[in-house]
Order: structure tokens, then C-alpha cells, then sequence
């Protein structure tokens, strides 16, 4: 299959993403109005128009950015207000409309100098770059999800849709500085699932959901239309869990914690094994915002003395009942399900991996025990999105 990628931006400054661990930064990642932690690392190549054939590999994608003010009145992007979203999603979405239907003059408008220079003053290559998506890529058919990430002084709206020519997705990527305009802009392919020497792996602890009733698969899988964390060798087979009622999680408009219908509920231990980490203390976010500093928040680690060790993170403020070095078994009351680190909605982010060193190891597959998934009875199974799994 064909390699496409198209490129208009200079680079912004570059460091890694500053996070947890080797210096990488949480993003935000919109699905369907909802929101979740990202920490891809991408890069932004400077002015490029690339048309390849023959294709072996895919591209590695944009990168981006950090803390900053409402860019609300600015460059004149904010005005496709979407409730509940951060006010640079509006920014992106709005970018990415006045591209595809081209408007052109609003959006060199938002273009910083150094972009408007990077293209030799000549508002007319918009309408050159257009053409060129509109032919090789075809219309966009559908937006798989969205993510702000940050690096330096600027933060990058990430949007991952499916075109009409090609069966890879594709990226949007537009970096707005400081100040709200727009300083970078590319479409490229989106990176593939991480590779992994445990895609044949069978588990060997003994796993049960950690969990009680009925929850619902956010993002599980093997494939990166199921499962964003794919990307991340760290994370390869994780999940991120949460209660759903006639197709919500959460009742009224959401800007309340209690609104969301697992806020509080029981987490459990999945395994038997050692309480390696415990983490607590750190508040649970007002929902759509996040703690970009603490990615784990609260949180336990379990050292299942094996080999492998399991992650579950986000948990409820004040509410982790576990210790380093106590001993649990299967069903271990750890803590509640909150809305800490890097999350902006209550839920369960579960992963296993081969060491308890936090982006440093290797994800595992978690292969789960006697457990129901959408009314079927499951003897051993890894749960994929969309499915409602409970145990057994």
C-alpha cells in the first residue's frame, strides 16, 4: 500500500514531552465527547510535501505541548464552542473544518508569522495542499478520536480519522502556541501497534476482573482501532474500564464527579501477589481537566511473583486500603474507582507488564478468567471494546 504523508510547519521547539519517568507528558484524548491519557511521542518535520510508493512502515507522527491560558477570542478559532471539551479541541476541530471546506483566508488569519513565512507569503498553497489530500487521501469519513499533547511552549491537536482512499488512518496535526495560533500543520499516518515479543504469551497468574457488576470496555484489544495504548510497549494490551447506562457514563451534563456512574465503585485485586507501590494523596480532577504531572494519580502496584506485575491507576482520593508488602489474593479491596493522574473521566486503567517500573517495562497480555462478555461465558479471554464484561 501506498506511504502518504503531507507536511506544512517549522518545528517547534524540541524536547521530549516531559512526563512520568523518561521525561514524556500525559496528553488528552477525546473519543466520542470523553477524554484519555496519551503519551505518544511524535515528531513535526519541517516544510515537506511527500508522496511515496511502495510502502514499508509507517511514518511516526506529530509531537507537542503544555500548560496554558484560554485561547478563547484568539486567532479567531474558539468559535465552534463544544460543551465540556478543552478549549484547544475547539481550537484544532475549528482549524481542521476551515481546511477541509476552505476557508482559507480565517485560517492563514490564524497562522503565526513564521508559518505564513514558511510558506513564502503564498496563502494559495492551502488550496494546493487541499487538492493534494482531496486526491490522494479522498474525503474524511470518519473521526476516530482526538488528543492535545504538549512539548515545549505549545500544545498539538491530534486528530486520528479514516479517509476514503486508504485503509490506514491519518493524523491531523495542528501546533498552536502560547498565544493561541496556529504554528505547525501536517496530515500524516498514524503509527502502528507496538511490536511485542509476548503476542503469543499466556498468562500465568490467575486473573479475574478487578471489579464487581457489570462494566464496560472503553479501550481493549490488540488492534489501535480498539485500543489507543497499542502504541506504547509499555501498555500494549491495557485496558480503560467504566460504567455505561443506556450508552453514557454519566448522568446529567457531567461537570460533577458523583454524576459519573462509576465514581467510588470497588476495585478489586486481580491476582494473588504483593503490594509492590501504593500511591494516594493526590486529588481527583473536576472531570474534562486532568493532573498532567501525576500520570498513575493514585494508584497500586501488584507484584504477582512470576514475572508479572499489574497497574491499576486513577483511583478515588484517600481511598487506597493497601500497603507496600501486604499480601492479597483475588478479589482484594485496593481502593475506588476516581478520576486522579492523568484522566478527566472516572474510570479503571488496568495493564499488566514485565516489570513494576512505570513506562520502562514491557506490556503483557492479560488474559482474564471466568468472566461473562456481552451475556457469553468466557473460561479465558483478553476483553476487547466495546464489550460489557462482568465476572462470572
Amino acid at each position: 500500500m501506498r506511504q502518504w504523508q503531507k507536511a506544512i510547519m517549522p518545528k517547534p521547539p524540541g524536547t521530549n514531552p516531559s512526563g512520568v519517568g523518561d521525561g514524556r507528558r500525559p496528553g488528552l484524548r477525546y473519543h466520542r465527547g470523553m477524554i484519555h491519557p496519551t503519551r505518544r511521542p511524535r515528531r513535526i518535520a519541517a516544510l515537506a510535501v511527500t508522496v511515496i510508493s511502495g510502502c514499508s512502515g509507517i511514518e511516526s507522527s506529530a509531537t507537542p505541548a503544555p500548560e496554558r491560558g484560554s485561547p478563547e477570542g484568539v486567532a479567531g478559532l474558539a468559535e465552534e464552542h463544544v460543551p465540556d471539551a478543552d478549549p484547544l479541541i475547539t481550537v484544532g476541530r475549528t482549524a481542521t473544518r476551515r481546511f477541509f471546506e476552505g476557508e482559507d483566508d480565517a485560517l492563514w488569519e490564524a497562522f503565526t508569522s513564521e508559518l505564513r513565512e514558511q510558506l513564502g507569503g503564498q496563502q494559495a498553497a492551502l488550496a494546493a495542499a487541499r487538492l493534494e489530500v482531496e486526491v490522494e487521501l479522498g474525503a474524511e469519513v470518519e473521526v476516530l478520536w482526538e488528543e492535545l499533547v504538549g512539548q515545549g511552549d505549545q500544545t498539538v491537536y491530534v486528530r486520528t480519522s479514516r479517509f476514503e482512499n486508504f485503509e490506514q488512518h491519518f493524523q491531523v496535526v495542528f501546533a498552536i502556541d502560547a498565544d493561541g495560533a496556529l504554528a505547525s500543520f501536517s496530515i500524516q499516518p498514524v503509527q502502528a501497534e507496538a511490536p511485542s515479543d509476548y503476542l503469543d504469551y499466556r498468562t500465568k497468574t490467575e486473573l479475574q476482573l478487578p471489579f464487581e457488576g457489570e462494566w464496560t470496555v472503553l479501550w481493549g484489544g490488540r488492534t489501535l482501532d480498539v485500543n489507543y495504548h497499542t502504541v506504547y510497549p509499555d501498555q500494549r494490551f491495557a485496558y480503560d474500564l467504566l460504567v455505561m447506562r443506556d450508552g453514557v457514563s454519566h448522568t446529567g451534563d457531567g461537570t460533577s464527579l458523583e454524576d459519573y456512574h462509576c465514581w467510588g465503585l470497588r476495585v478489586l485485586a486481580p491476582g494473588r501477589g504483593s503490594v509492590h507501590a501504593a500511591g494516594d494523596g493526590h486529588d481527583d480532577n473536576v472531570p474534562g481537566e486532568m493532573d498532567r504531572e501525576h500520570a498513575l494519580g493514585n494508584h497500586v502496584i501488584l507484584d504477582h511473583g512470576n514475572g508479572e506485575y499489574s497497574f491499576l491507576s486513577h483511583l478515588q482520593k484517600g481511598s487506597v486500603a493497601v500497603e507496600v508488602g501486604d499480601e492479597v489474593d483475588v478479589g482484594t479491596f485496593l481502593g475506588r474507582c476516581g478520576n486522579s493522574g492523568s484522566a478527566t473521566e472516572p474510570h479503571i486503567h488496568y495493564h499488566l507488564q514485565d516489570t513494576p517500573d512505570f513506562i520502562q517495562g514491557r506490556g503483557m497480555p492479560a488474559q482474564f478468567r471466568d468472566y461473562v462478555a456481552d451475556g457469553e461465558f468466557v473460561e479465558r479471554g483478553e476483553p476487547v471494546k466495546p464489550q460489557v464484561i462482568r465476572n462470572q
